[in-house]
């Protein structure tokens, strides 16, 4: 069952829970989203107390966000590794996510993959028994034809996702558009994941597979530290 939530309170609860992990001298990969927001606004304030970190962000964003609250920012080409990213989820079934309901998937993978410890934070409203959200697959725009009929032999719905306040389809950072696609229950995430990796023309899909080390739940009276 999915729990109910989504307080700001909560979710800022759960970005400064994470933010507090950061510790001077740290490579820190910035997560996109609501909840990633207050975190980068609490790492923010943590600087400008004289904390000396670097930050790679994993969206424009997120990029601006960071600039606005004086985090000093790198590129992953610019740092040897990263030690610790914090980052939002759409959708946690004990340690596998759902993300890309901000586009941000690729980048957001990329960072999160290559860092040393990844904590998740979230509301409670994102916690489900086993996933079943929608699963945001970013593909090449002339790939869309190829991608939606083989999505479709996974027995999966895919749709488009449209801009709002513009017309035609959401771009991603990277110049290419997204398919949320509807499987149900996803029974099986890692054998999932594999068959959309191996689609021609996809770019990168939101299921996050075994990459989590902490879930920071925000609520209204504290936090939650889940170790999947």
């Amino acid at each position: 069952m999915k729990s109910s939530g989504g307080s700001t309170a909560a979710k800022r609860r759960a970005g400064q829970s994470a933010a507090e992990a950061v510790e001077d001298g740290m490579v820190v990969g910035l997560g996109t989203g609501s909840t990633a927001a207050h975190a980068i606004r609490a790492i923010g304030d943590m600087v400008a107390d004289g904390l000396d970190i670097r930050g790679v962000p994993t969206s424009f964003q997120s990029r601006q966000l960071a600039i606005e609250a004086g985090i000093p920012l790198a590129d992953l080409d610019e740092v040897d590794g990263v030690d610790v990213a914090i980052d939002g989820a759409d959708q946690v079934a004990g340690g596998q996510l759902i993300k890309g309901g901000g586009a941000a998937h690729a980048r957001e993978k990329i960072v999160d993959a290559a860092a040393d410890e990844l904590l998740i934070v979230v509301d409670p409203g994102k916690l489900a028994d086993r996933l079943d959200h929608p699963v945001p697959v970013e593909v090449l725009p002339a790939a869309r034809p190829v991608a939606t009929e083989q999505i479709v032999a996974l027995d999966g719905e895919s749709a488009l996702r449209s801009a709002e306040r513009k017309d035609g389809p959401v771009v991603t950072d990277n110049g290419n558009v997204v398919l949320d696609c509807e499987f149900g229950v996803v029974e099986d995430p890692a054998n999932l994941a594999a068959e959309l990796s191996a689609i021609p023309g996809v770019v990168e899909h939101g299921l996050f597979v075994d990459l989590a080390d902490e879930i920071h739940v925000g609520r209204e009276d504290g936090v939650d530290i889940r170790t999947p």
